[in-house]
């Protein structure tokens, strides 16, 4: 095969060197084919082999966990809808120059693509700035707007903790031109309601303000052009310990030991509205403009979430940074009290993002992520510890028969089951076994089987079967719809 091959590269090559300029593209179109396939087989005339795995930072997902991840979708769906809001869509890639400059440090994770006919382009790495030059482009000053759809980061993943380099984000945002607060409490709230109705337990949602964290900032004396950068260290407390984070601020980014000493003693605070009035009284904090316009938001903030009864759930925290640069105001983040995981929710505002698109327009916006992944990975581990087994179909009838040829008559009782809505199914075999099918039902959670047989079908029948209690009684064949209906809507109240 190999020595053929070459043959046929030499013929081609002596073909392109004769022929006119339009044969000659075409010759050295197979022999660019050739080449390829050459480098496929190899030296040896077979097929390289290679890992048969997916790209780091990825995985597959079963029935079984696709069915998991749905419901907590449809559960976080149906809070948003609740609170009014409609959904739309962008590309998973966009103009490179739509990306860059928005996410601080973390714009080296952004994934890169090739030139696309002309386009310099990456694949987005959040739902945030795609939605940003949506709103510029469409010219569109208020929406409440939610999006479930795939981003894509360059970073080292940990699977067991639900980080990944392609992965599912969950957002919620207001725009629009608002009084302060009443918005950003709503996207708390909305938070509270979707961590509660996923029942994941205990959860903290932290809150801070970009404003108070610049005034903190320029009170311990660190130069203004340094404001981003020391904001991304101080947000990696989460994961980092205050050494750690102190030695990055001092060492890295050159910031004087003592200006850092000072931030750490901001950082390590916490509280609600009794931390409101010790700051009120730092004499070198409320010389700061920023600060003051900070704590003002907070307290506002806070008695609005008092209202939405989530003060419970809401703590006031500065050591809360989001080293994102397109936030604003107020910023939040919901942690698991009783996991690991970390982090699973987390947000704030980003008045100036849509301004970055069309200078002539400033749209407001506020809104908060879903860390579903880290959710998902969560529920996954108390399925797999409690031994539970999911759902995978929503099958609610399954058509058996108990004789030999009688797969026409199944097929027909479908027909009727599928034009009156029901969720049904049957063998592909023409005469499986009546236990097999029975088992099948009791494998895959199936509530209802209706059993055929000779001689039910002499007197018009059907038996219709109960698959958790195996209790079975005869139903006339006309009223076999209505009955099913019927012993559902029973079961769902």
């Amino acid at each position: 095969m190999l020595r053929l091959m070459r043959t046929n590269l030499f013929l081609a090559t002596c073909k392109c060197r004769n022929s006119s300029n339009v044969a000659a593209t075409q010759i050295a179109e197979e022999v660019s084919k050739l080449l390829e396939l050459k480098a496929q087989l190899g030296d040896g005339g077979e097929p390289q082999k290679f890992s048969l795995k997916t790209p780091k930072g990825t995985r597959d997902y079963n029935p079984e966990q696709m069915a998991l991840r749905l419901g907590v979708l449809d559960k976080i769906i149906s809070v948003f809808k609740r609170h009014g809001a409609e959904t739309i869509d962008t590309p998973i890639f966009e103009l490179k120059e739509v990306l860059t400059g928005k996410y601080g440090e973390d714009t080296k994770l952004i994934y890169d693509l090739k030139d696309q006919g002309g386009e310099i382009l990456a694949l987005r790495y959040d739902l945030t700035v795609p939605f940003a030059r949506y709103l510029a482009m469409s010219k569109i000053t208020n929406i409440k707007r939610y999006h479930i759809a795939k981003v894509y980061r360059r970073d080292n993943p940990s699977m067991t903790k639900g980080r990944y380099r392609e992965f599912y984000q969950c957002d919620f945002d207001i725009a629009g031109q608002y009084d302060p607060m009443i918005p950003d409490a709503e996207c708390i709230r909305i938070v509270a309601e979707a961590l509660t109705s996923l029942d994941l337990g205990g959860f903290v949602i932290k809150v801070n303000h970009r404003c108070l964290l610049d005034g903190i900032f320029a009170a311990c004396g660190v130069p203004q052009d340094k404001f981003r950068t020391i904001c991304s260290s101080v947000d990696k407390l989460d994961k980092s310990l205050w050494e750690e984070v102190r030695k990055e601020m001092v060492e890295e980014k050159q910031l004087d030991g003592a200006i850092a000493d000072k931030i750490g003693e901001y950082v390590s605070k916490s509280g609600g509205a009794k931390l409101i009035d010790e700051l009120k009284q730092d004499e070198a904090l409320m010389k700061q403009t920023a600060a003051k316009q900070g704590l003002e938001a907070m307290e506002l903030l806070l008695k609005y979430c008092d209202i939405y009864r989530v003060t419970d759930k809401v703590l006031f925290d500065l050591s809360l940074a989001r080293g994102l640069d397109y936030y604003t105001g107020v910023i939040y983040e919901a942690v698991l009290t009783d996991s690991e995981v970390g982090s699973v929710a987390g947000g704030g505002r980003y008045d100036n993002l849509v301004g970055m698109f069309d200078a002539k327009k400033k749209t407001p916006c506020v809104g908060v992520s879903l860390g579903v992944e880290r959710i998902f990975s969560v529920l996954e581990n108390r399925k797999a510890n409690s031994g539970q087994k999911t759902r995978t179909t929503e099958v609610e009838a399954y058509v058996a028969t108990a004789q030999k040829n009688l797969q026409e008559e199944r097929m027909k009782i479908l027909a009727e089951l599928w034009d009156s809505g029901i969720k049904a199914e049957h063998h592909y075999k023409k005469n499986p076994k009546l236990l097999g099918q029975l088992q099948y039902c009791e494998e895959s959670g199936i509530p209802l089987a209706i059993i055929i047989g000779e001689g039910e079908l002499k007197r018009g029948e059907v038996t219709l079967r109960e698959v958790t209690t195996r209790a079975e009684r005869s139903v006339p064949r006309k009223k076999l719809v209505d009955e099913i209906k019927t012993w559902l809507q029973n079961q769902s109240k």
